[in-house]
């Protein structure tokens, strides 16, 4: 099991400003790449995923052992919770910790959810049609495109994927399961694919399938509401001047982004955004 390259690792560890024996909360762990940076500054980390495979792979690479539902470290300095990051008041609490000098959210889907085909992320990857990060999730990205009517699927396409041409697609996509289930990711791909030919253009280096598969798997993780719970409760959390780092995939504006070595040891941060904020004191 191999896990991704953490993206703008270098970027991130300079928005912390880490101060060795101050505690942070790293609320995406993954494969601990931005952990492992902490750590060796001296930072003392709280981590968090939903993944279990990233649990497993992480409590490993850092040898950290389980007690009690959490899996911790032999020096104390990682404590890691198989959580959503939406709960990160409760780990904090249960934590004993007040405040954090620093917290990182890296939103997305990682490089070893995408290269696993019975995840079912990729549409590049043959594989049920699953897209859950959290595997006792009830709701399958296979459940919402063969259920929800062509309204409910143009209004998802177009909300959270941002589809031109979600309209189309929704309605391809419903006369398509009228005939077969679609079960696989491959399948649904190739529905976007023959519902666009070549008529449709979406844009230098864009898969077709990337905004309806992004659109599924925000819906089917309710990542939006997750941030939207989590963000507030970050904030109040920070310690002054601590820093609230946190890194998508799909917004705009002006944030940092990949330098032109990671885009070439790492291509797939090319749409990585990162956004630093700092809590003051106003008076």
């Amino acid at each position: 099991m191999e896990f991704h390259k953490s993206v703008l690792y270098q970027e991130v560890l300079e928005a912390l400003n880490i101060i060795p024996g101050e505690v942070y909360l790293d609320a995406t762990l993954g494969g601990g790449g931005h952990t492992s940076g902490i750590l060796e500054f001296g930072g003392l980390v709280l981590a968090l995923d939903v993944d279990r495979d990233a649990i497993e792979y992480s409590s490993k690479r850092f040898g950290a052992r389980q007690k009690n539902g959490v899996w911790v470290t032999p020096t104390g300095n990682l404590k890691i919770y198989q959580r959503n990051f939406r709960d990160l008041g409760l780990v904090a609490e249960n934590a004993k910790v007040k405040a954090f000098s620093g917290i990182v959210f890296d939103l997305g889907v990682s490089s070893f959810m995408l290269e696993t085909p019975s995840r079912g992320f990729s549409f590049a990857k043959e594989g049920l049609l699953d897209m859950r990060m959290d595997s006792n999730l009830e709701v399958k990205a296979s459940d919402l495109v063969n259920a929800l009517n062509e309204g409910e699927l143009y209004e998802l396409f177009t909300k959270l994927g941002q589809e031109p041409y979600a309209r189309r697609l929704a309605r391809d996509i419903v006369s398509h399961r009228i005939k077969k289930k679609i079960e696989t990711t491959t399948e649904l791909a190739e529905i976007i694919s023959k519902s666009l030919g070549k008529k449709f253009p979406v844009g230098s280096g864009v898969n077709r399938a990337t905004r309806v598969f992004m659109a599924l798997r925000i819906a089917v993780n309710d990542e939006l509401n997750n941030l939207k719970e989590a963000l507030p409760k970050a904030s109040r959390l920070l310690r002054e001047g601590g820093r609230l780092v946190v890194i998508s995939f799909h917004l705009t504006d002006k944030p940092v982004t990949p330098s032109d070595e990671e885009l070439r040891n790492n291509p797939r941060s090319r749409s990585a955004k990162m956004r630093v904020a700092e809590k003051i004191n106003i008076v």
